[in-house]
């Protein structure tokens, strides 16, 4: 299992313009929150698996770093307790089309967001970004309240500072390419 720092960094190589991180504010919680939703509707007796799934996610963010899975604890509790009062009050099929157009606006969100990035999203290279999206963004909430500050230097040595500190400058292979003369 990679741990945190390896998941992280893999996962901002394809996050590197702030404009696209902004929309993975908000696209991202609404993906998170359209998949809770429509897991609070499927019951196996007394549990839904909404709460199984934020269980299972929970515990994943846990098992990589303490602080982070932390808040991400009480961000996936804080959606469990939306959906749920959501599911109290709306029909199955309007819950599950309330869970789908928030899940399909939050992905036109993200594309948007790696449009402005030049970049495919990180989940297209490996299955497991799509479980490191939202701790990408409360990692990134972390950064920018100054915590984690070990952490953002590992990324950045890594693949760069976000692009507005690069001035424009690209990072990765094609950049290198680029300083490498055509007689080397």
């Amino acid at each position: 299992m990679r741990n945190l720092e390896q998941h992280i960094t893999q996962y901002a190589a394809y996050h590197r313009d702030r404009r696209n991180i902004a929309t993975h504010f908000v696209g991202i919680p609404m993906i998170v929150f359209g998949v809770i939703l429509a897991l609070v509707y499927i019951r196996i007796g007394a549990i839904n698996m909404g709460m199984a799934g934020a269980l299972v996610a929970a515990i994943y963010y846990l098992m990589l770093d303490r602080p982070l899975g932390l808040a991400m604890v009480f961000y996936l509790l804080m959606n469990l307790v939306l959906a749920s009062m959501i599911a109290l009050e709306a029909s199955t099929g309007e819950g599950l089309g309330l869970a789908a157009g928030v899940f399909i606006l939050g992905w036109v969100i993200q594309f948007i967001g790696h449009q402005f990035e030049g970049l495919k999203p990180a989940f297209v290279d490996d299955i497991i970004g799509l479980a490191m999206g939202p701790l990408f963004v409360m990692t990134e909430l972390f950064f920018m309240l100054g915590a984690k500050a070990p952490l953002k230097k590992y990324v950045e040595d890594r693949v760069g500072p976000l692009l507005a500190a690069r001035n424009g400058a690209l990072i990765g292979p094609a950049s290198r390419a680029h300083d490498v003369s055509p007689d080397a």
